[in-house]
């Protein structure tokens, strides 16, 4: 499952941190390719040469220009490049494995898995969480049921629960849209991990008695990646089987597969914990964490060892007939849900992850404290694994599973790495149609966390050479059209696309590698972090000021000896309305509180949570009562003969709290909904 500190973003720009594994190792796109591999020209002149001069040629070009994809090169690579990239990034430890030609390669454990006890990672053996990775096998599963004609990917996912997801937009939802990310859920937070025990909850019990998120996008048109919409399809498969969710996996993948050490049972079985791997928020904190509980099972519980995540990545490349039949794999990998082309789109539940001329297929995942990535190469039956245990600095967890992957590809695939075609003639106009300021589909829209959608907009904007300059984690990024409405960024292989309707009206705007399960939506205006974040900074310093002058003029007076200079209703107004600025921050106060909460721990957001919330939703009165007083305050004001200062500024008051309330409106801190 995604992380809440990966979610903030909005846009999840975790998900694109291959560009930065220039940082950590040298890209093989550094290395040049005399033979010009690709090239027609090479190609022609190749073909006039005798087959064994061709072969000497090319075994030369692979020892001389390319590392081999060996054990012996891919440990040595390793070796020079985790230890170093856990010691920067603040990781206590990491598995990597590698498959190759229906084998495992290599897999191999980094720094520890116990760093209180010193315990190493052991590549055969250490339990990681792969997070999200786990949907791979929850879409399996679907599949299965699909081939024995249990599940229609089209029909009402209604047909196969005992509780009712309303319509909405004139439209149901089916296990298609669950599988492509787009059901149109809005995100949800409560209870999506736990600490305790004593407070987990079996699947059927979580969907029961959470209600659903609301929906905020019809059906099948806008892909908003849902870990609810994963536990409603990993319950389908639970209700259609008879067996439990976990039960059905273990009999119907895990044990097939030869996975001895994986399981989604929580809490975790007394068999796996000599080899489970504690979780750390980073090495210098060194304090390990509690084993997560994941509400939605099946969007996210898998706990695995790295061989064991290999010999899966085995049966995703060999289409394994102890899983599905061929035509069942023909299904799950070629069904791709293309909304923008020509960008990596969804197929049924894996992502489309090609990286210049290299296809692949994959999956990323989050816990709070374990970070992982999976991506398969079936054109060249390899597949490469990554999971740290640590979030790291500043999230750099995150960021180095993406980063080990894409080195380990532009490593072994130059075709990775493909030239940046010419500026298009329409880079001037179609730019300025797509600078802006963007929020992202994965988002919330009914409740207080809709303020972590202003709070993670994304600028796009465009430099004096009419390129596009995007920031990706706090870097900023410049993007060439290379084709219309199609950006390149100029230094890596990810694509950026917009969307434009006939009237060339901008609809959307994504971008690789998050193309096939978020969309970028221009923001409105009453949602403009632009407009919105510099008013309320002027509001608050409004108010403060007004605050920070009462006791300073009380002094000056108290020194002078001058008497207060109002009286009756004037006196009442002056100070109520300081008070009223008083309850603002009252107000502000609380939800501070609340977003901290939310982002400090996951794992803390239940009935506890709630009760809290309940305190800060109803802190709102106080910011209605303020209102109410500034108001009065500016009328008493206006009608005395008090300076034109005072009077300008008993209106600015006013209006400093008003846009508050607007704020607080716009972005669901009025809100009194607590499904969140």
């Amino acid at each position: 499952m995604m992380s809440l500190r990966a979610k903030v973003s909005g846009v999840i720009a975790i998900l694109a941190a291959s560009m930065l594994s220039v940082a950590i190792s040298a890209p093989a796109s550094a290395q040049t390719n005399p033979l010009g591999y690709g090239s027609a020209q090479e190609e022609d002149s190749a073909a006039d040469k005798p087959e064994s001069q061709r072969a000497i040629e090319a075994a030369t070009a692979e020892d001389e220009d390319l590392p081999a994809l060996t054990k012996a090169d891919v440990d040595a690579w390793l070796d020079g490049l985790m230890p170093y990239a856990l010691r920067e990034a603040d990781i206590v430890g990491a598995v990597v494995t590698v498959v190759k030609d229906s084998e495992i390669l290599t897999s191999r454990g980094f720094g520890y898995s116990n760093l209180e006890s010193k315990t190493p990672v052991e590549g055969d053996d250490t339990i990681f969480r792969p997070g999200s990775i786990s949907k791979l096998f929850t879409w399996i599963a679907v599949m299965q049921l699909v081939e024995r004609g249990e599940i229609d990917l089209d029909k009402d996912i209604n047909t196969y629960l005992d509780f009712e997801i309303t319509d909405a937009f004139g439209k149901p939802i089916t296990m298609r849209h669950l599988m492509t990310h787009t059901p149109g859920f809005q995100e949800q937070f409560k209870n999506l991990l736990m600490a305790d025990p004593a407070l987990y909850l079996p699947l059927e019990d979580i969907l029961k008695s959470t209600p659903p998120p609301a929906r905020i996008f019809p059906p099948g048109e806008t892909p908003a990646y849902s870990n609810y919409g994963t536990s409603l399809a990993g319950y389908i498969v639970q209700r259609l089987s008879g067996e439990s969710f976990e039960e059905y996996v273990e009999r119907h993948i895990l044990e097939p597969l030869g996975m001895t050490l994986s399981t989604f049972r929580q809490p975790l079985p007394a068999q796996f914990e000599p080899y489970m791997s504690k979780g750390y928020n980073s090495a210098s904190e060194g304090e390990a964490q509690h084993y997560e509980l994941v509400s939605g099972v099946p969007a996210g519980a898998l706990a695995a060892s790295g061989e064991d995540m290999g010999r899966f990545m085995i049966a995703l490349l060999d289409r394994d007939p102890a899983l599905m039949k061929p035509e069942t794999w023909r299904q799950f990998y070629e069904t791709i849900y293309q909304l923008t082309p020509p960008l990596n789109a969804m197929a049924l539940g894996i992502w489309q992850l090609n990286k210049g001329d290299l296809r692949i297929y994959g999956h990323g995942g989050d816990t709070n404290f374990f970070h992982s990535d999976l991506n398969v190469l079936p054109d060249r039956n390899v597949g490469i694994y990554v999971s740290v245990n640590s979030t790291g600095h500043e999230g750099a967890g995150g960021t180095l599973r993406f980063a080990v992957t894409t080195s380990f590809e532009e490593r072994y695939f130059p075709e990775t790495i493909t030239p940046v075609g010419p500026r298009l003639a329409t880079a001037k106009d179609h730019g300025a149609l797509v600078a802006g300021i963007y929020e992202s589909s994965r988002t919330v829209a009914t409740n207080f966390a809709a303020i972590l959608r202003i709070l993670g907009q994304q600028k796009i904007s465009m430099n004096e050479d009419n390129d596009l300059v995007f920031s990706l984690f706090g870097a900023p990024t410049v993007w060439r059209e290379v084709e219309p409405y199609v950006w390149r960024h100029v230094d890596g292989y990810e694509r950026l696309a917009a969307v434009v309707n006939e009237k060339e009206e901008l609809e959307y705007v994504t971008f690789e590698p998050i193309s096939p399960i978020i969309h970028l939506t221009p923001a409105p205006w009453h949602r403009s972090s632009a407009l919105w974040l510099p008013l309320v900074a002027g509001a608050i310093g409004v108010l403060l000021l007004t605050l920070v002058f009462w006791p300073v003029r009380a002094a000056v007076r108290w020194r002078y000896k001058a008497a207060f200079p109002h009286r009756g209703s004037e006196a009442t107004a002056f100070r109520l309305v300081r008070i009223g600025a008083v309850l603002v921050f009252v107000f502000i106060a609380a939800w501070v509180y609340i977003l901290l909460t939310l982002l400090a721990d996951v794992a803390g957001l239940g009935d506890a949570f709630v009760a809290q919330l309940r305190i800060a939703q109803f802190t709102q009165i106080f910011l209605y009562a303020a209102m109410a007083i500034t108001l009065w305050n500016a009328f008493i004001v206006w009608q005395s003969r008090q300076s034109v200062f005072a009077k300008v500024w008993s209106s600015l008051l006013s209006i400093a709290v008003l846009i508050i309330v607007l704020f607080a409106a716009f972005n669901g801190l009025l809100s009194l909904d607590a499904n969140f």
